[in-house]
């Protein structure tokens, strides 16, 4: 498929989705969702490792406020339900890791686009801002779900209420996200973090994300019945097997994602 507010490329089980709006710092709009969403879904079958980053100097900086929307039409629920929904039901649900690759700032849905990620690599510049209030409006697009699960209620709440930047080096201290790195060294390290995962067992990595979303709700009896359940499925794989020769053979696996 062809893309206009996206780039999409695809090496070495690498998918690599860029955000391609420079003009309005990656700003999301109608065409931009449906793109992300289907692209998402193709890395799913096409590669083992998914990333998300953005053109230039910003990661997303949210909503496109001149996309059709004004305080006179907006119908903010339709366009959450209709729009944002599957594409955060596709980031979300993907079977193969998804890391996004916070390059510069995160505001607003933008922020949560970046949290709805499997890992959140930040460059040290980065800053993630829940700039909603800031226009009359909530966090949504997945914000109140992820922030209070990241960094406990009262952070969220404050984060959301006041609407403050949070520096990276503060985002990974909270746990909002797992690492913030040196400017000039964030590109060479996300890559080598996305080679990692591709080169790794990728039925064992869709266990951990089906076992670590569910574990919030489930009971201590339910979510053993389910490690046991994708533990059986991981070891039914060839990477299993391979891992096992590996180690007593005192070398390192070389997993095939199967």
């Amino acid at each position: 498929m062809h893309y206009d507010t996206i780039r999409y490329t695809l090496r070495d089980d690498i998918a690599v989705l860029t955000l391609n709006r420079p003009e309005v710092k990656n700003a999301l709009n109608t065409q931009m969702r449906a793109e992300i969403t289907h692209a998402v879904r193709a890395a799913g079958k096409q590669a083992r490792v998914l990333v998300i980053t953005g053109a230039q100097d910003a990661f997303c900086s949210g909503q496109d406020l001149g996309d059709g929307i004004n305080a006179g039409n907006a119908d903010l629920e339709r366009t959450l339900r209709d729009e944002y929904e599957p594409m955060l039901h596709a980031i979300h649900n993907s079977t193969i890791p998804t890391i996004a690759a916070v390059n510069g700032v995160a505001a607003g849905a933008g922020a949560s686009l970046a949290l709805a990620a499997d890992v959140v690599i930040a460059t040290e510049s980065a800053i993630f801002i829940q700039a909603f209030t800031r226009i009359g409006l909530m966090p949504d697009a997945g914000g109140t779900y992820a922030l209070p699960r990241q960094i406990g209620l009262a952070r969220a709440m404050g984060a959301s209420l006041f609407g403050d930047p949070i520096s990276a080096d503060k985002a990974a201290l909270w746990g909002m996200i797992y690492e913030s790195v040196e400017d000039d060294l964030f590109a060479a390290h996300w890559q080598a973090r996305a080679q990692h995962l591709a080169a790794g067992p990728t039925v064992a990595y869709s266990g951990i994300k089906e076992a670590l979303h569910a574990s919030a709700s489930n009971t201590f009896t339910e979510q053993l019945t389910l490690e046991a359940k994708l533990q059986g499925r991981c070891g039914m794989t060839r990477d299993f097997r391979e891992g096992v020769v590996a180690f007593l053979e005192k070398r390192p696996a070389k997993f095939e994602g199967r």
